[in-house]
C-alpha cells in the first residue's frame, strides 16, 4: 500500500552524500507509489511536500552556540543543558506538525541520529519516537566514534541516549560491513546494510548545449587532461596525493579540478592545498562555488552547473581518499566510465575491492608503479575502454538500483511485521 514517508535530517540540498543518498532512495519508493515528504534545516525539494525549519540546519546559530562548547570539554554548564532542552522541545514539535501536515507514516531519519552535529535534533527525535511509536529507519552514514574531533566532549549521557538510540520500531541502515560490526558491539544494535548505489540501469547524460563550455570556463585548453577530484575539501580526503601524482607525472597538460567547496572543518586545508599545488607547480583549480545540486545562473550572471555537467568531461579521477563510509565519488567515476585511482582505504579494500573492479590502485601514498600505471591509462584508449566498460559492469551488478529496491521492499515489509505482528 502506498504511504507518505518522511525524510528527516539536518540539510537536504547540495552534493552531500546523505542529499544524494537520500534523493535516490526517494526515487526507488516513488517507483512503489509512495510519496516522500521533507523536514529539514535547508531543503532544496518541493515546498508542497517539504517542512523547512531553520533551527534544526546544524550550522543554525543556535546550534553553533551548543557545539562550540560541547566537543573538546568535558564538562558542560547548567546554561548549555537547559538550551538543548529547550531547542529540542521546540524541534520535537515541529516534528509532529510535519507528520500531521503531511500525513507522513513512516519516517527515514538520514544521519541525524549518527553524527550528532545537531544533538538537540537527535534528542528531539528520539524522543519524538518513544511518544509516538511511529515506525522509522534510520539510515547511517558516519558515527561519531569514527571521527576524532567528536572523541572528546561533555554529552556522553546524549551520545547515550540518541546516537543511535535503542527504539523497538527504528530500524538501523548502515553502507559498510565495519560499521555494522562496531553498531553492534558498541550499542547491541542489529543493522542492515545497504551500500550506496547509482542508476546503473540507466545510461549517464551526455554532454548537452549548457554543459558544453565547462572546460572553457574552468579556463582548460583543449588538449589539457582534467584529472578531476570529485570530493569536499577536508584533510581525509588526501588530495594532497593526487597533487603528488600530478608532480610525478610531469605533464603540463594535466589539471587538476576540485568539484566541491570546503566542508564543515573551515578552509585551513583549502589554503595549504593551493600553497601546496603552487610549491610543487601543479596547476589546481578549485571549481566547487560553480557546482551545485541544480542548473541556474549565479549573482553575476555565470552558470552553475551540476556534478553530472563535469563528470563527462574528466578524462581521469582521483579519489584518494584516506577515509570514507562508502565513497559516492567512487560510483560516480564508475558510472560515467571514466578510469580512476583510488587510495586503498579500509572501507574500500574490504567492501568494494573483492568485487573485482580494475583501477589505479595506491597504497597509502604514490610510488612509481602507481604514477606509470596512471600514464599508461592516459595513454592507451584501448586499456581505459576495456577498463571503464568492465567497472560499469561490475557495478550494476553489486551497485544498482535494483539492489536499493530490495533492499527497501524488505525494510518496509520488516516494518509492517513489527507494527501488525501475526
Amino acid at each position: 500500500m502506498a504511504e507518505n514517508i518522511g525524510f528527516l535530517s539536518t540539510r537536504f540540498a547540495g552534493t552531500d552524500g546523505v542529499s544524494l543518498e537520500s534523493a535516490k532512495w526517494a526515487e526507488v519508493f516513488w517507483e512503489d507509489k509512495h510519496v516522500s515528504c521533507w523536514y529539514g534545516g535547508r531543503l532544496n525539494r518541493a515546498p508542497d511536500i517539504s517542512l523547512c525549519i531553520p533551527e534544526a540546519y546544524f550550522h543554525h546559530p543556535d546550534n553553533d552556540w551548543i557545539n562550540a562548547r560541547l566537543w573538546g570539554h568535558t564538562q558542560r554548564t547548567t546554561e548549555v543543558s537547559r538550551r538543548i532542552r529547550d531547542l529540542a522541545e521546540y524541534l520535537k514539535g515541529t516534528l509532529y506538525e510535519f507528520v500531521a501536515c503531511f500525513g507522513v507514516s513512516r519516517l527515514v531519519v538520514q544521519n541525524v541520529l549518527t553524527i550528532p552535529m545537531h544533538v538537540p535534533l537527535g534528542v528531539a527525535i528520539t524522543e519524538f519516537l518513544q511518544e509516538t511509536g511511529i515506525p522509522a529507519i534510520a539510515h547511517h552514514h558516519d558515527f561519531y566514534w569514527e571521527r576524532t574531533r567528536f572523541q572528546r566532549s561533555s554529552i556522553g549521557d546524549y551520545l547515550e541516549m540518541a546516537f543511535p538510540p535503542r527504539i523497538p520500531q527504528l530500524q538501523h541502515v548502515v553502507i559498510n560491513q565495519a560499521a555494522r560490526e562496531d553498531l553492534a558491539w558498541r550499542k547491541g544494535l542489529p543493522s542492515v546494510l545497504i551500500p550506496n548505489v547509482l542508476d546503473f540501469e540507466r545510461h549517464p547524460p551526455e554532454i548537452d548545449d549548457y554543459a558544453r563550455d565547462i572546460r572553457s570556463q574552468i579556463g582548460l585548453a583543449d588538449d589539457d587532461i582534467l584529472i578531476l577530484q570529485p570530493t569536499r575539501v577536508v584533510p581525509r580526503k588526501g588530495i594532497e596525493h593526487t597533487i603528488t601524482l600530478l608532480r610525478m607525472l610531469n605533464d603540463p597538460r594535466c589539471k587538476l579540478v576540485i568539484s566541491h567547496e570546503t566542508g564543515d572543518e573551515g578552509p585551513e586545508y583549502a589554503n595549504r592545498l593551493a600553497e601546496l599545488a603552487h610549491d610543487e607547480r601543479v596547476d589546481l583549480c578549485f571549481f566547487g562555488h560553480r557546482i551545485a545540486d541544480e542548473r541556474r545562473l549565479n549573482g553575476d550572471g555565470e552558470k552553475i552547473y551540476t556534478l553530472n555537467d563535469l563528470y563527462p568531461h574528466a578524462d581521469f579521477v582521483t579519489f584518494p581518499s584516506l577515509y570514507e563510509g562508502f565513497g559516492n565519488g567512487f560510483l560516480e567515476a564508475v558510472y560515467f566510465r571514466k578510469p580512476m585511482l583510488i587510495n586503498r582505504y579500509s572501507v574500500f579494500a574490504r567492501d568494494i575491492e573483492p568485487k573485482g573492479f580494475r583501477l589505479a590502485v595506491m597504497e597509502s601514498f604514490i610510488d612509481r608503479a602507481v604514477v606509470e600505471e596512471v600514464r599508461r591509462i592516459l595513454d592507451d584508449p584501448e586499456h581505459r575502454s576495456g577498463m571503464v566498460a568492465h567497472n560499469y559492469a561490475v557495478a550494476k551488478q553489486y551497485y544498482s538500483y535494483s539492489v536499493l529496491r530490495y533492499s527497501l521492499q524488505t525494510l518496509l515489509s520488516n516494518i509492517e511485521k513489527r507494527v501488525h505482528p501475526q
